[in-house]
């Protein structure tokens, strides 16, 4: 089986094609510190992609409560248990991926979830892990009692699982932006796809018999345009991009700061070997085994950089841009208290300030000749 490096793990891993990074890939950044779980992006995906007889139970993006909540039901607790137990050291994971843990015949190691595991997207909603006496006041982080809400969309991976399980190639990852997309002519609903996505974000269709996926808003990003979950998101947790490659760093590029310059948004369980593209600020106020777990030995490092980030501007700016635009935002910079983003071509297309302007009135108006009261 051919090697291909992994940046996230620092190590070359086993995979079933050769490496072949597209010219670009788009990623995401979420930050589940700042999502309601209102379920805006996951009706706005629904509606825009899977009304559709068979679609029914789909849900491409979807917003789970953790730690007790799962769409399907357990996919990250059987994603761990397949892979078993691996340390980090010096920044290389020294376990085994999805890949490096399949048996004799197998291309990836799977899990495949039965239709009762697709019925309760809301399972574990609001419930919380740990206890706090009665009266008592959190103030510390972590806390003692905790949950978050965690948005979920394929992740575009480097090297999708999905991609390697087919027999049939009906799953390809686009050159031009890293978009990984089903093929329906040359799917013929095997289902290997749905059991090797670590993710579980692949779903097969009981009427055309054929699976199906994210497809990342693919007609809006051909237009330089974000992705509906990310502009539809009224928390503005979200921004979308287009990551450089490993051995690339642009400090301007949005998702590159948040990824590889600040560090501050982590891939989500990067031990799967998938490298996935969509990347998550820890939530600050959970339980830290728990989310070191998820997201990686750098967890403490990035929290600590989020809390502090009031005495970051530039972090702050960047962060103010989430939701501030429809348009993909290829570079920004901070100054004079303003955020700026800016297009391909380097103009700028919007700017937010850092701090909103105050404005004292009066107590007595001497044009209306009325004392200003404020009202509720």
């Amino acid at each position: 089986m051919p090697e291909v490096f992994n940046w996230q793990l620092g190590r070359k891993m086993q995979y079933q094609y050769e490496e072949s990074r597209p010219k670009r890939q788009i990623a995401w950044v979420f930050d589940p510190n700042k999502c309601i779980a209102c379920q805006t992006c996951t009706i706005a995906c629904k509606q825009t992609w899977t009304w559709g007889r068979g679609q029914e139970y789909m849900l491409w993006n979807n917003v789970e409560t953790k730690p007790y909540g799962f769409f399907p039901v357990g996919w990250d607790v059987q994603l761990l248990d397949m892979i078993g137990p691996g340390a980090w050291k010096d920044g290389k994971y020294e376990g085994k991926t999805v890949f490096e843990a399949a048996g004799p015949g197998e291309r990836v190691k799977g899990w495949q979830p039965e239709s009762e595991h697709w019925a309760y997207p809301n399972i574990g909603e609001d419930e919380p892990a740990g206890l706090a006496d009665q009266g008592s006041y959190i103030k510390q982080t972590p806390h003692d009692m905790w949950f978050y809400y965690m948005a979920r969309i394929c992740n575009h991976c480097t090297y999708p699982a999905c991609l390697a399980a087919c027999p049939r190639q009906a799953i390809y990852k686009r050159p031009e932006d890293g978009i990984v997309l089903v093929d329906q002519a040359r799917c013929r609903g095997y289902q290997e796809c749905v059991s090797a996505c670590p993710y579980k974000k692949v779903m097969f269709n009981n009427t055309t018999r054929t699976s199906e996926k994210c497809v990342a808003c693919y007609p809006k990003i051909e237009q330089g345009d974000q992705p509906q979950c990310v502009v539809t998101c009224i928390g503005r947790i979200r921004i979308a991009g287009f990551i450089s490659p490993p051995d690339v760093v642009d400090r301007r590029n949005p998702i590159d700061y948040l990824v590889k310059v600040k560090k501050v948004a982590l891939p989500l369980y990067a031990q799967s070997g998938t490298e996935p593209n969509v990347y998550y600020i820890p939530p600050i106020h959970a339980e830290r085994n728990y989310t070191r777990q998820m997201f990686g030995p750098e967890t403490d490092s990035a929290i600590q950089k989020y809390a502090n980030a009031k005495d970051d501007p530039e972090l702050v700016g960047l962060m103010m841009l989430f939701g501030a635009t429809e348009r993909i935002i290829h570079g920004f910079d901070v100054k004079d208290g303003i955020a700026r983003g800016y297009d391909e071509a380097g103009k700028e297309f919007v700017s937010v300030p850092l701090r909103e302007p105050s404005f004292i009135r009066e107590y007595f108006d001497d044009v209306r000749g009325t004392y200003l009261h404020n009202t509720t």
